[in-house]
């Protein structure tokens, strides 16, 4: 009897580590989140339960509550459980809340971290998060909106720290991205990138500035899941990008 929160990456089954493989090739049960890959869900064993629990934006046909009551219940049947997250467990993947409940009923767990698409993505657009001449910091930023349709970012300390800023969830809300980041002072011609589908065969990535990020997105039909870069390193894209998605 555990649960395994398993970090699957942001698409390129090559990207999960070896021993999220190995523990995904030993499961019973996987409850997996729609941005696991099919690469990545073809581990899975043929015999293992899969319960698919993800959500997309507004869409949550599993609620959280439930998603947490069916870890609990089928650990306690004493089966070898994972729980399938894109990503990183604990990065924006409400991995903490999952393992409250185990943790208050004693159910042993264990969790393999995972490649963050707020790494991969700009990776794999040649855009190096950090630079010793440009950028000494990396801000990984949520722009998912509160209930309230408001973002709640502080975007003044954002510019204050001259670092790289990636926003993740964030197509919904490019706009608001912008004008925040522009009410903070951050120079309008500030390089900044839009990475969609990253590490995938569909990958689309473009390079432009702050100012234009919207319509960047707009003239591109950009969807989820993308990631967004805001700052200098974004120019290295011209020299660095090194991915072509194959078929």
């Amino acid at each position: 009897m555990r649960v395994t929160l398993i970090g699957a990456g942001p698409g390129d089954a090559g990207l999960i580590t070896v021993k999220g493989a190995r523990r995904l090739r030993c499961a019973d049960v996987v409850l997996y989140d729609s941005l696991v890959s099919e690469d990545v869900l073809a581990l899975i064993p043929d015999g293992a339960e899969k319960i698919n629990v993800g959500k997309q934006a507004g869409l949550h046909p599993v609620p959280q509550g439930k998603i947490n009551d069916l870890l609990l219940a089928r650990a306690k049947e004493g089966k070898e459980v994972v729980r399938l997250k894109g990503g990183d467990p604990f990065v924006f993947s409400r991995g903490g809340e999952e393992l409250e409940l185990l943790a208050e009923n004693g159910i042993p767990f264990e969790v393999i971290p995972g490649v963050s698409s707020a790494i991969a993505g700009p990776a794999y657009a040649g855009i190096p998060v950090t630079h010793r001449d440009c950028a000494s910091s990396l801000h990984i930023v949520t722009a998912h909106r509160k209930e309230n349709g408001k973002l709640d970012i502080d975007f003044e300390g954002l510019a204050r720290l001259h670092g790289t800023v990636v926003f993740l969830m964030g197509v919904a809300t490019v706009d608001g991205i912008r004008d925040g980041c522009l009410r903070a002072g951050m120079a309008a011609d500030t390089p900044a990138a839009i990475v969609e589908n990253a590490t995938t065969p569909r990958q689309r990535s473009f390079i432009g500035t702050l100012e234009k990020l919207p319509e960047i997105a707009k003239e591109n039909n950009i969807v989820p899941p993308a990631v967004i870069v805001v700052g200098e390193v974004c120019r290295y894209a011209q020299r660095f990008d090194w991915y072509v998605p194959s078929p």
